[in-house]
């Protein structure tokens, strides 16, 4: 099977430019191609990994991947996907969250002389002139079919400012730029991002007289169309200090039903062969298949012995041993979390990461889903003194989620 047909099969592919010509570079390892990782925090989340896995998949078959930090994108900020402007970031920030990228990314793609290349826009759009850059570009972009394309679509009824609307200039720009300096020939991004990428490829075949190529890849979704990657409201990290290896673990092993074999075949390096089969999977088997995709997406992004600790303390609780806290998700409380010496329990679960508002927290509690060290939480107004969080609460939500809260 070719490096194509497999990305193909495991339901990657969304749109391509050219589908003849993108095989044809591809399978035979000549593509050079780059995916672009805006640095708008201190960590990438389990919605950037599918992206990650591609450069792997496309390194292994012999392509070179160039991951493109966006230290200069990051200032004017992606309209995409957004029904609001992004929070705009000082340099210095933009700065720290580029190195731990690049920190994470070294887990997943081998850099080095002949491998993949890691590369900051910042070097080139920040020194750009404005006037020249104007110049240079600007015949090639016309402002009718921006305002047509769908990542400015849905900002137009609140309002898109000048300074989102240039991010597809830059981002064009971007692949103009590493098509001369690095040989890049190719893009590839989430499917939110076809517009800009048709916009780097044009530039390209305007301005130099050549063919590029991009191909988006299908966005990760659950079977009612929300994009995975977050819980509680909070995104899934892939920093083990943001996101711990268990609650990692968990967040994979609490997939819906509908969703584990989509994720497994898109996200896991398991052959095609071994995913045919366990697609039969029904019923009490679906939950094997849970496991399989959490241990393996876990040992991926924390190893394997991470992998294996977190899967020991699932099973535990599962088992209904909740006593079992060594690997639980954990959140200390300090005095100054405290109101005369208690906590609510909503706040308590907003703080726990449990809940993604008060408004939430309270619904859990009404319909009977929160126990407290095994005991169900009788009313939104309980609350919890310091002396038992000392002692250390556990708090369950639903079935599945365990987490302790310590002062």
């Amino acid at each position: 099977m070719t490096i194509y047909d497999e990305l193909k099969a495991r339901g990657l592919i969304a749109q391509v430019t050219d589908e003849e010509e993108i095989k044809e570079v591809i399978n035979n390892g000549k593509a050079t191609f780059y995916i672009g990782f805006d640095c708008t925090a201190d960590s990438l989340t389990a919605g950037h990994f599918m992206a990650l896995t591609l450069m792997k998949r496309l390194q292994q078959a012999g392509n070179r991947p160039i991951a493109l930090i966006g230290g200069g994108t990051t200032m004017i900020g992606d309209p995409s996907g957004r029904t609001d402007m992004r929070k705009m970031l000082t340099k210095e920030d933009i700065d720290h969250n580029a190195e731990c990228f690049k920190r994470q990314m070294e887990r997943f793609i081998e850099f080095g002389e002949g491998k993949a290349l890691m590369l900051n826009n910042a070097d080139w759009l920040l020194d750009l002139n404005y006037i020249e850059l104007l110049r240079e570009v600007g015949p090639c972009f016309s402002v009718n079919n921006m305002l047509r394309a769908e990542c400015y679509k849905q900002r137009m009824e609140k309002g898109l400012s000048f300074l989102e609307f240039n991010y597809m200039i830059m981002q064009s720009y971007d692949f103009y730029y590493m098509f001369q300096h690095y040989g890049c020939n190719m893009q590839f991004g989430g499917d939110d991002q076809w517009s800009n990428m048709l916009g780097g490829t044009e530039l390209i075949r305007r301005k130099l007289g050549k063919d590029a190529y991009a191909m988006t890849v299908t966005l990760l979704t659950d079977s009612q169309g929300k994009k995975m990657g977050k819980t509680a409201g909070n995104a899934v990290w892939l920093d083990p200090n943001k996101t711990s290896p268990f609650e990692f673990y968990q967040y994979w092993r609490n997939v819906g039903d509908a969703d584990v074999m989509k994720c497994i075949r898109m996200l896991t390096f398991l052959p095609l062969e071994q995913i045919d089969e366990m697609s039969t999977w029904q019923d009490q088997r679906l939950n094997e298949a849970k496991e399989i995709l959490a241990y393996e997406m876990t040992s991926m992004v924390h190893g394997k012995e991470e992998a294996e600790k977190a899967q020991n303390a699932a099973r535990a609780l599962f088992s209904g041993n909740a006593m079992d806290t060594e690997h639980m998700p954990s959140t200390q409380l300090t005095e100054a979390d405290l109101t005369d010496g208690a906590i609510g329990i909503l706040t308590l679960m907003v703080k726990a990461g449990l809940a993604a508002s008060n408004g939430e927290a309270r619904r859990l509690v009404v319909q009977g889903g929160v126990l407290a060290d095994g005991e169900k939480v009788a009313a939104p107004t309980v609350s919890f003194t310091a002396e038992q969080l000392a002692k250390g609460i556990v708090i369950k939500k639903g079935k599945k989620i365990y987490h302790k809260v310590t002062l």
